[in-house]
Order: C-alpha cells, then structure tokens, then sequence
C-alpha cells in the first residue's frame, strides 16, 4: 500500500481542487490519501464524491499551533468535523487568517512591494488565505522566484519583515480538542527548521505526555540527520512515526506519494480514531 497522510487542496492553499487532488492521488497509484487542508474541512464533500474506486480517503486538517512563541502545525485525522468546540476553534483560526493577510500586504507595501489584497484573494480563490497565497503574490511580481523563496527572514517567515502573527491554538488545548472530536494527532514537519524555530524536544516529549499520537519525520523539509533523530525520539515516546508528501499542488516542488507511511501505522491510526472513518472510493463522479 502506498499512503500519503499530509495534502492540501484549494479550501486552503493548495492549487488542486479536492476533485483533481483525489484524482491525481488515484492516477499517481495512491492507495489512501489524507486531505488536510488548514484549518478547514471545507473540501470533504467535493473529495468524497469525486473519490475514484481503489482510493482510500482520510479526512483532516492541519491545524494552526503556537507554544513558546513557536509556530508549530499539528495534523488532525478522522475527528468528528460538527464537534462543536473543535469546529468553533477552527472558526476562530480560520476567521483571522483575512486580517492577517492584509496587515502582512500593508507591511509588503511600506517596503515598496506592490502587492494588493485583490491579488491575493484572487491567488486564494475562496481557499482559506494563508502565507503560500501571500508569497504566490511576490513570485508573480518578481520578487522572489519561487514560493519557498519567499519564506526567508527578508519576507514571510515567522519574524521575518513582512510576518505578522494570526491567532494560532494552544497545541495542548489543540490535542484536547482533537481527542474529544475522536481524532487522532500528529506533529506535522517538527524539523522543519528553514520555516523558522522549532519546538525542542522537551516539549515534543510533553505533548507525547498530552496524548500526541505521532510526528511527521519522512517530509520534504527534513535531511536525513534530521530525520533519525526524530525516529529515535519517536521510539524514546512511543509515538506513531509518519510520512507524508505535503503536496500543495503546483505551489510546492514535491509531487503525491513523494513520502509515505507504513500501513502498519497507518492501521493504528484508523484504530485509535472514533470521530470519523476512512472512506473508501466507489468510482467518484
């Protein structure tokens, strides 16, 4: 089995629709793919009916953490999505993400770059607006030269000239929140350090305490060095070890598949998680 548990689509800031990114996933010999768009499961309904027969299709989000003042995003499978406090959280996040947007394209502007909020909301096109639709923006005018170029100390990166902070969740009160929705919680790219400081291990260890399920390790933002420390860290906490793409369409250079997860672990996910259920496909539409 081939599964990717980590892609967005367009209900955030991917430039797939959740049709097309199903599609692509059963085309690219997917076996199961997970949507986890941030912070939103706008994309489910349109995913499910478009699900072509052999795929398998986990529901989720990526979800907008700070601790410490780090920026941290923790992956949420198979919740119950009408959880009233989980939902009223991700409202809350997602509601901010517009003002964010437009206070980052106001400091854009005092540095002499040109960019407007109608070309973001058009970049966005009804996703919820986050940084990669903010740095498409600066790739379209010629700034940087590509997506990940914009995510540096001189434009978008936490603390960077033009970063301005959104409201972003308590990761302990985020897995609280998931585990009440019948969720299941993984530490999404933890060392991922070009993205700006990373949460150390001491605090890694404290959410395993919290009830973190698993950590992201095989991941296009983590070299190999990067990549065996966390598996050790995964087996000194006992936590679920994952692998996933992150794909984002053509947004980011990495393709469906390009990282997976053991099906082994894949089925102590599916175990552990009481909120909602893998679906599989019946030919889509």
């Amino acid at each position: 089995m081939r599964i990717d548990l980590h892609c967005h689509s367009t209900a955030s800031d991917g430039t797939d629709t959740p049709a097309e990114l199903v599609r692509h996933a059963a085309a690219g010999g997917l076996d199961v793919v997970a949507l986890t768009d941030h912070d939103t499961t706008r994309g489910y309904a349109e995913a499910i009916a478009a699900l072509p027969e052999g795929l398998t299709l986990v529901t989720g989000a990526e979800l907008s953490c700070r601790v410490d003042g780090i920026s941290m995003h923790l992956l949420a499978y198979l919740f119950d999505p009408e959880e009233p406090a989980l939902l009223a959280e991700r409202e809350l996040v997602r509601d901010d993400r517009v003002p964010r947007a437009q206070a980052m394209i106001a400091k854009l502007n005092a540095l002499g770059v040109p960019v407007t909020w109608e070309q973001v909301e058009r970049i966005a096109a009804g996703g919820s607006v986050g940084r990669p639709h903010v740095a498409t923006a600066l790739v379209e005018l010629g700034v940087v030269p590509t997506v990940s170029d914009a995510f540096t100390e001189d434009w978008l990166a936490d603390g960077g000239r033009a970063y301005v902070e959104k409201h972003e969740t308590d990761p302990f009160e985020a897995i609280r929140l998931v585990k009440s929705a019948g969720g299941v919680c993984v530490f999404a790219h933890p060392a991922a350090a070009k993205r700006g400081r990373t949460v150390p291990e001491s605090r890694i260890a404290e959410l395993a305490e919290a009830g973190l399920d698993g950590i992201e390790v095989d991941h296009m933002d983590h070299d190999a060095d990067a990549r065996d420390r966390l598996r050790a860290l995964a087996k000194d906490l006992d936590l679920l070890v994952t692998g996933s793409s992150d794909y984002h369409g053509s947004r980011k250079a990495v393709s469906l598949g390009a990282y997976t997860t053991d099906p082994e672990v894949y089925g102590e996910i599916t175990r552990r998680a009481t909120g909602a259920f893998p679906v599989p496909g019946t030919g889509g539409i």
